[in-house]
This record gives C-alpha cells, structure tokens and sequence, in this order.
C-alpha cells in the first residue's frame, strides 16, 4: 500500500501514528501504556488481555486442532499454553501432521509463522509429543472420532471452507465450542444455521456455546489503535478507504496451485512430479552439507518426505471428487491440495482474502457509531475473471470492487475539520460546526471503498488507507501503521486541542513527547491477532457469564460472509453480462432471518450439516 512512499516519509508516517497514540492515552488512559510497558518487562507475555479486556484462566481449554495445513499450523502458532493445550490434532495428510509437530521448514519465515507444537508447548521431541497429543487421521475415525473424544471440549477449525459448516455442527451437537477459520461458512444459509445452533446449543457443563471466526482483525492492537484515533476524530469526516491485497502469483508459480504428491500429467502426457524432484534435491544437499547445516536440511529432508507421501492418501474416501471443466480432467487429488481454486470447496478471492479487509472496513466504520452495531454495505459494483492464469481453476484470479457504506452520524463535538462561511455548513452555532448528518439523515452523505485483490503484480502487497478531511491513515500489511496530516506525507504532527474541545493533528504541536512511551508499548513482535483471537475465546469459554463474548461473534462473521458471498454473486452477473452492480439487502444480514443473497438454502444447509463428515 506505501511503495510509491519514501523511507524518509514512511517513517514520519510511524512517528505521527505513535504520538497520535500516545497523545490518545495520555488524554483518555493516561497510565495504560506505562502498564503496558511494566507488565511486558516483567512476565514477556502478550498485551491482548491489556488491550482486549479478558484475564487469565486457570485450566487451559483442552482443543482439537481439525485441519493442521498453512492456516492451521499458523493457528497452532497461535496457541498459548496459558489459555489453550492441544490435546489433539486431526488431518489425512502426513505433511500436514509433520508442521504440526515440528513447524514448517520451508523457511525461515515459514517457521516463525509455524512453530509447531514442539516448540509451542515445550516438548522435548516428536515422540513425547505424539504421547500428550492425539492424531487423528483416516486410519482412525479421523474427524468424527476426534469430535467424540472424551477429552476435547473445544475444537479449532481450519479445514477447506466446504467443511467448516458441517464440522462445526458436529462439533456445537456434541457441546463443543468451536473457533473456525474464516470464512465461517461456504454460503450464507450454513452460515445462519451455524450461528442459531451456537445460540441454542448448550456446552457440557449447561454453558452457552461460544463460536468464534477467525478473522484476526478484531485482535491486532495496531487495528484497535487505528480505531481509537479514528473514534477520537484525529481523521475527521470518513469519506473514503481504499484496500488492497495484491500477490505477484503467476502461472506456474502460484501459492495456490500447489504441487501435487506423486506428480500429475503434463499436457504433453509426460509425468512431472516436483515434489519428488525437491526431495532428491534437498537429499544431495543434507549428504554434502557442513556440520551447520546437517539440522537444518535433516529437517527439510524429513518435512518433504511427508509431503511425498501425501500420494498415498486416497482423497475420495473423505469427499474429494474427480470432475471435468471444458474436457479437462481434475482428480480428487488436486481438489484436496488445490481446493481454493475450484467452487465446490472453496470461494474464491473474496472469501480467502477481500473478507478480512472488508471486516477491517467495517470495523473502522463501525467504530464510529454509538449502537455498536456493524455497519453494512449499501451496494456493491464488482468486475473481476481468470485474467491470467491458465484453465486450471474455477475462480478467478483478478476481482475489482466498489462498495457504497452509509456515512455515520457525527455529534456537535465531533470536529470535522471544515466549516463554509457561505452556505454556514454544517452548523454555524456550534465551536466544532457540528453535527454532520449521516446517510439516514442525507443519503447523499456516503462512504466510498475501493477494493482490488489481484495475481500477478505483488505492488502494494496488502492493506488498507483510510482517508478522511483532516487525515489518512495507512494500515500496511497488519504490521505497520502510518499517520498524515491530509495528504502531508512529509510533515511531523502532534496532536493539538481546539477551542471546541475537538483535537487535530497539528504540525505546530509535533514535539516527541508522547511517541516514546507508545513506542516502548509496541515493542517486541508484532502480533496479527491470531494469540490474541484464541486466548479471548479460552476466556470467554472459561468465563460464560452474558457479557463475555469474542469480538468476532456470529453475527459479525456472517456479514463479513454477506458482504464476500454477494460480491461473488456481482462477479458472475458481471461475466455472464447482467452487469456487477447489486444492492445488499438487511434481512441477508439478519440470523433469523432465511434470506439469503447467493440463493443457498436454510433447508439445504441443515441436511448438509447433519451428516456426519468423512
């Protein structure tokens, strides 16, 4: 989102964003970073329950982890002993088994986003790890003996989007509680029965069952930040955010379209088996290697022959078919490992990325409102296809959007930074002019979002820049944050107070002084929300009174799957020429409510979500 910045420019972004945070603090929590800072240099551990509001718990939940792949091993990762102890892990596939023990040894970076539990829970080794953790697989029972192990009492889920709905009744029928990866569900309606079971089901103990959505979001503190400073009115008027995730995929070297174990026809009939040809490779290196390297390439080693063999697993013994698209011929196989790309098992772009940041969307505006309700989409106007890649896939690899949001409500203290002499707009008796009416009192007052997710071109990467008439907030790739004054990139601001009582980034009031103390908070690694989204839902799970529940309950998940499910809806008008505009209805929006925009059906999903799961 900030290529076209200078290093110069980026890091005045940081500093502005930090005395704007410390400024907030100083004012409205004066001693909460200071605690921050103390409680961080005495126990290391992290801030969500500082920033976030749960506490301890005494007894660790004890979860399943159903699903160990990317995103499962990332949650994994995510798992703090304090709060959660695996008790069991649940998946076909060896590779997937192997990270979840040792951690994902691809690289560097793959490995501090995937420790594995070894390393996560202290265990000396694999072996005493396979003693205290259980594995689940098609040997023996695989999901549904996991669901009805005596042991577990909740469940993370991070299946293939076609299985989070069925697993997740499963598990909510047996008194589970359940944290799913987003999207919550593969269509609207599951998405509605998941979040009326949750309401009716009881946990084992009479408790309310608490289902969470992985949308980590509602946990990263640089979003909660972002949100403090936008509430405080340091951007003004909200008019418009821009977002983005782009990815430099290309044909044939596509995060998506992974390898497949055992290889695959070519289309000249050869076999090309890379998998194959990558361990064979990382072998040479391990028998050549120097003493440094020996650990490092003997767990390559290890972690690419579980990999190779995958090709012994029979995908059709647990729902993957073989099917045809234009004469062409896709396996079971290729639908278990590349399962994103195809409608029955996944939902494209939107639901695997273009869903967080629309929820981060919505979170900003939201933050705005005084019900605390979640804002929705008016309409929606999409265009997108398989603009590059080959026929190797259903969805499509390019999507363009433009969202119309209904504009908050701004109260007479609410500065918005303008005033017209002329047409006295908004409110001459008022030291800030205010209010500002919203888009339920003037239908013209609206927020415009801007949203493309793209393969191809990585430019930008991922984030979101949210602007308003006193200020532009970049939030860039979960991790940083960056602060101007309008479009000022160059300019140092502090925080100033007006006479309305409003405050303003001020350049006459930059002085450092708050910025330190913020800084000295966020030190450490930087979370993205996943710790955080897991030790609230241990809390709430281990603390059932009615006002502790997850930030990302039912109802949010599914508007967050409204918003994803009805732009893919927009996008297939669009490429069978009826156009990609459509207007979002409330009642699509609505748990009890059977309406639905993607034409999925109550009925349906229930019979679905009964059966039990292979």
């Amino acid at each position: 989102m900030v290529d076209k910045l200078s290093a110069e420019q980026r890091e005045v972004g940081k500093e502005n964003y930090y005395e704007a945070v410390g400024s907030y603090y100083d004012v409205n929590r004066r001693d909460f970073l200071r605690g921050i800072i103390s409680a961080s240099a005495v126990s290391g551990a992290g801030l969500g329950a500082a920033y976030f509001g749960y506490g301890k718990v005494n007894d660790p939940v004890r979860v399943a982890v159903i699903g160990t792949g990317d995103e499962g091993n990332v949650l994994i990762g995510g798992c703090n002993p304090e709060y959660v102890d695996v008790k069991a892990i649940c998946d076909i596939r060896p590779f997937s088994q192997f990270r979840a023990f040792n951690g994902d040894w691809s690289s560097p970076a793959a490995l501090g986003r995937r420790p594995g539990l070894i390393n996560i829970a202290g265990y000396k080794n694999e072996a005493e790890a396979r003693r205290n953790v259980k594995v689940y697989d098609g040997s023996n029972g695989g999901i549904m003996a996991c669901l009805d192990d005596p042991d577990i009492e909740a469940v993370i889920i991070a299946l293939p989007l076609w299985l989070h709905a069925p697993v997740a009744a499963q598990a909510m029928e047996r008194g589970l509680h359940v944290l799913t990866e987003k999207l919550m569900a593969h269509n609207v309606a599951q998405c509605k029965v998941m979040a009326r079971m949750s309401a009716e089901l009881e946990d084992k103990a009479g408790n309310p069952i608490h289902l969470a959505t992985g949308h980590q979001r509602h946990y990263n503190v640089k979003y909660d930040n972002a949100v403090n400073l936008i509430r405080w009115g340091l951007l003004g008027q909200l008019h418009h955010i821009r977002a983005q995730w782009h990815r430099g995929n290309l044909p044939g070297a596509d995060s998506w379209s992974m390898p497949i174990p055992g290889g695959e026809k070519m289309k000249n009939g050869k076999m090309f088996d890379r998998i194959a040809k990558d361990l064979e490779y990382r072998r040479k290196q391990l028998a050549d290697a120097p003493a440094e390297d020996v650990e490092r390439l003997r767990m390559e080693v290890a972690q690419w022959e579980a990999w190779d063999a995958d090709k012994n697993v029979d995908p059709s013994k647990f729902g993957y078919e073989q099917f045809t698209l234009q004469d062409k011929i896709f396996t079971s196989m290729e639908e278990l490992h590349r399962w994103r790309l195809f409608d029955r098992t996944g939902a494209g772009l939107m639901a695997e990325l273009g869903s967080h940041q629309l929820d981060a969307v919505s979170i900003f505006l939201s933050s705005l409102r005084d019900d605390g309700k979640k804002v929705h989409p008016l309409s929606v106007h999409a265009v997108g296809g398989r603009h590059i890649m080959p026929l190797d896939r259903e969805v499509g690899d390019h999507v363009y959007c433009m969202f119309e949001f209904p504009g908050p409500d701004y109260s007479e203290t609410f500065d918005v930074g303008y005033y017209d002499r002329v047409e006295m707009y908004p409110n001459p008796d008022q030291q800030n002019y205010g209010p500002v009416a919203g888009y339920d009192t003037d239908p013209n007052k609206k927020v415009v979002v801007t949203y493309s997710s793209i393969n191809g071109n990585g430019f930008g990467g991922w984030g979101e820049v949210v602007m308003g008439t006193k200020g532009t907030l970049i939030l860039d790739k979960e991790t940083d944050v960056l602060l101007y004054r309008n479009s000022d990139t160059s300019s140092k601001v502090g925080v100033s107070k007006n006479a309305g009582g409003g405050y303003a980034l001020d350049t006459s009031a930059s002085g450092d002084f708050a910025a330190p103390t913020a800084k000295a908070a966020d030190a450490g690694p930087v979370s993205r929300g996943y710790r955080e989204e897991i030790e609230d839902w241990a809390y709430c799970i281990r603390n059932p009174s009615p006002e502790n529940k997850v930030r990302c309950y039912p109802a949010v998940a599914m508007g967050d799957a409204v918003i994803a499910m009805t732009t893919n809806v927009a996008l297939k008008n669009a490429n069978s020429g009826k156009g990609g505009y459509m207007k979002f209805e409330e009642d699509w929006f609505e748990v009890d409510n059977d309406a639905t925009p993607d034409g999925s059906k109550i009925a349906d999903a229930e019979a679905f979500m009964k059966k039990p799961v292979a």
